[in-house]
């Protein structure tokens, strides 16, 4: 099953922009298809291929991080090519 996950990442202290612009590189480098715009990124891919890769990238940036939010969302099928009918 195909998937589109929109990442946010919000480290709670000064120096926020290092370890978002490390985690975007991160994501780039993946296998899987991103795109970004001003307010998060997005991934897509296989469900269980995207959060395992996910799980495992989101985890190493906790034990590096103190007081760091990711937001999620997840919706079924891929959506990288959606263009708004409205």
């Amino acid at each position: 099953m195909n998937v589109s996950i929109d990442i946010s990442m919000y480290p709670l202290h000064k120096e926020f922009e290092t370890p978002i612009k490390e985690f975007i590189i991160v994501l780039r480098n993946s296998k899987f298809h991103t795109e970004e715009n001003g307010l998060s990124t997005q991934i897509f891919g296989d469900y269980l291929q995207v959060m395992e890769f996910i799980n495992s990238n989101i985890h190493e940036v906790l034990l590096q991080q103190k007081n760091c939010v990711f937001m999620l969302k997840i919706v079924t099928d891929n959506r990288s090519h959606h263009e708004p009918n409205y």
